[in-house]
């Protein structure tokens, strides 16, 4: 693949990535995507075999919607356009119309801080893993 992303974790980063995270904007390589779907298995991700520029074009995915995402659903932790969230529920819109909705530049700080503390959390879990295997192979050796 051309232009391979890496993965995000600062212990993996030299691992082309497999997977993208859409709530946590990050890329992850096969070991920290299997650890994130454990902990966070309602987020969105996309395996990379697609044509990125697809996956981030910014508009909707929704049938017939092919709007701007300029909204975010705070009840289903998604990205929403304005015919999601419009109150006219004809042609499959509206899904999002009694939901917690808020202007993405709103979200934007709360999501970067939940990031990080998930980014935090996994390189502990992957720490501890790394010390783990190095304990069982010191005690194999003895």
């Amino acid at each position: 693949m051309e232009n391979q992303k890496k993965c995000s974790s600062k212990k993996h980063n030299d691992i082309n990535a497999i997977s993208y995270c859409v709530e946590c904007d990050i890329y992850m390589c096969n070991k920290c995507m299997n650890y994130h779907s454990e902990i966070l298995e309602n987020h969105h991700k996309y395996n990379l075999d697609k044509n990125i520029e697809e996956i981030f074009t910014g508009i909707c995915k929704e049938k017939n919607h092919r709007k701007e995402l300029d909204f975010f659903c705070k009840t289903h932790n998604k990205l929403c356009c304005a015919a999601c969230i419009s109150k006219i529920k004809e042609k499959g819109n509206g899904q999002h119309t009694d939901c917690n909705i808020c202007i993405l530049e709103k979200i934007k700080e709360e999501k970067k801080n939940q990031l990080q503390e998930n980014l935090k959390f996994l390189e502990e879990i992957s720490n501890n893993i790394d010390k783990s295997i190095n304990d069982l192979k010191t005690f194999s050796k003895k």
